[in-house]
């Protein structure tokens, strides 16, 4: 998969996100929303990964 399919797959997920849920919820909402999307789009994801600063 390339990475404009990729991109088109994530934005779609987006709008449907956004379109059903509408505006004014918490953040935290919108992100298990977005992940439930994204994974039933096939796409793997992870939520809240951990990144070393150095």
């Amino acid at each position: 998969m390339e990475i404009n399919d990729i991109t088109y797959k994530i934005r779609g997920c987006i709008f449907n996100v956004y379109n059903e849920l509408g505006p004014g919820l918490f953040e935290s909402v919108y992100e298990a929303a977005l992940l439930y999307e994204l994974n039933k789009s096939g796409l793997s994801v992870k939520s809240q990964v951990e990144l070393a600063v150095h």
